[in-house]
């Protein structure tokens, strides 16, 4: 994995929690579509990115329930990550979680999970 593999804790914290979950979500974001391409490699590789950035989340998050929240999280995108073949609905439900976690990102539902409940 190069994308992210040398990001410190220390630039990651310059980011505020909005565009860090942001970037999570642009990882999420960039698996679907290599779901919908059918590239299983890749997408992993997009599930190892996402696993990376909450890890660095988790690491600078001062907020304890925050972090608790992000690791419960993290859960989902480890079982996509394990997961051999894809799976559409739960990744919908695992990204639609992330963008919940923040207003600012739960303003891109529509755009990024459309009006889908799940």
């Amino acid at each position: 994995m190069t994308h992210h593999a040398t990001l410190s804790p220390e630039r990651w914290a310059r980011f505020t929690l909005d565009q860090q979950i942001l970037m999570i979500a642009n990882e999420m974001h960039r698996a679907r579509s290599l779901i919908a391409a059918g590239d299983r490699v890749r997408r992993q590789h997009a599930y190892e990115r996402v696993l990376r950035l909450v890890d660095l989340t988790v690491t600078v998050q001062p907020k304890h329930t925050l972090r608790r929240e992000l690791l419960r999280w993290r859960d989902l995108a480890a079982a996509l990550y394990l997961t051999p073949e894809a799976d559409p609905p739960a990744h919908r439900a695992a990204f639609r979680c992330l963008l919940l976690l923040r207003p600012a990102a739960a303003r891109q539902i529509p755009a990024l999970c459309g009006s889908d409940p799940g």
